[in-house]
């Protein structure tokens, strides 16, 4: 199993908006290393979604349900899609601003990579996100 993270601007596709529809493709990629990432992505990985530009927080966990096949927003096919569903809402959200400042997730990609949409996380990334999620406020 692999870890993940996808981004979603909250005012396009936002977690709650996830939970209404129960599952999705994740459309709309239009970078090589992305998509490269969505098709690396196999049945019951997990997701963490974050909402970005507006919130910048992981907010949620999802599950892959479907591997990669072609964007059906296009008819150009270098771009493909994935299909989620959303397993767990996060308690507490965990911020942009806690995931820099702990000292655990220095190399996460959301930090190094920060402008990409679809990453590859490790284990011990995904395991202390979740971590951080449970403390309380």
């Amino acid at each position: 199993m692999k870890y993940w993270l996808v981004k979603s601007e909250p005012y396009k596709y936002s977690w709650q908006n996830f939970l209404d529809d129960k599952w999705t493709y994740w459309d709309g990629v239009r970078n090589y290393q992305a998509r490269n990432n969505l098709k690396e992505m196999k049945c019951k990985d997990l997701v963490l979604y974050y909402h970005s530009n507006e919130g910048k927080e992981v907010v949620g966990v999802a599950e892959i349900i479907k591997e990669y096949y072609q964007d059906p927003t296009t008819e150009d096919d270098r771009w493909v899609v994935v299909d989620l569903k959303p397993v767990m809402t996060l308690e507490n959200p965990v911020t942009l601003k806690t995931i820099k400042s702990d000292s655990k997730l220095s190399e996460i990609a959301l930090v190094k990579q920060s402008r990409l949409s679809v990453m590859s996380i490790r284990k011990k990334e995904y395991d202390r996100i979740l971590s951080l999620a449970k403390k309380t406020k």
